[in-house]
């Protein structure tokens, strides 16, 4: 299993950095073109243009309907890959981690399954909370069906933090304040189990 799981991860590197590589081609290439550095309608900027418009298009509408200039479309899709590979490859390698963590678990006592249940809980908690900020970063509706999920699993503890902590302007600090309350929960229950 531990061949297989160097194996994925060294396919998974690689095809984040191929598209890594291709993505900065085309916004290299559009940048290019907008500075005049290379023809528009040369052989290179017509061929990255026609592979590179089936996603750009997408992302072209979306930056404008938020306002955007729909030429900052090649350096999102840059940006989509790049933080797009790495959540993949770090989603991927807890995904391993937990099924090497419970093909441990085999023949385990009860309170060692109760401690991996409690850490897996908090762990997921945590995420959620993390998923919560940078949604709010982007101006992600809370109301959307992906980001409910978060919310919801947060909201009993962020909603009666935000209530007694002091007003601090635009910034929120209640979920860092959830944040750290999971880590100090987490050490108590782990060190009481």
């Amino acid at each position: 299993m531990a061949e297989f799981a160097t194996l994925l991860d060294a396919v998974l590197r690689a095809t984040v950095l191929v598209a890594a590589v291709a993505a900065a081609l085309v916004a290299g290439t559009h940048w290019a073109v907008r500075q005049q550095h290379l023809a528009p309608f040369g052989a290179w900027a017509r061929g990255v243009r026609q592979v590179s418009d089936p996603l750009l298009r997408p992302v072209e509408r979306s930056l404008v309907r938020f306002g955007r200039s729909p030429q900052e479309a090649s350096l999102w899709l840059l940006g989509i890959v790049m933080v797009g590979g790495i959540l993949l490859i770090s989603v991927v390698r807890w995904i391993e981690g937990l099924l090497f963590a419970l093909a441990g678990l085999q023949g385990a006592s009860p309170r060692t399954w109760l401690r991996f249940g409690l850490d897996f809980v908090l762990n997921l908690l945590m995420l959620a909370l993390v998923v919560r900020v940078i949604s709010s970063w982007f101006g992600v509706s809370p109301f959307s069906r992906w980001m409910r999920p978060a919310f919801h699993a947060t909201d009993w503890l962020v909603q009666p933090i935000r209530k007694r902590l002091p007003n601090f302007g635009p910034i929120d600090f209640s979920p860092l304040v959830a944040y750290l309350v999971l880590v100090l929960l987490r050490v108590l229950m782990l060190s009481v189990v």
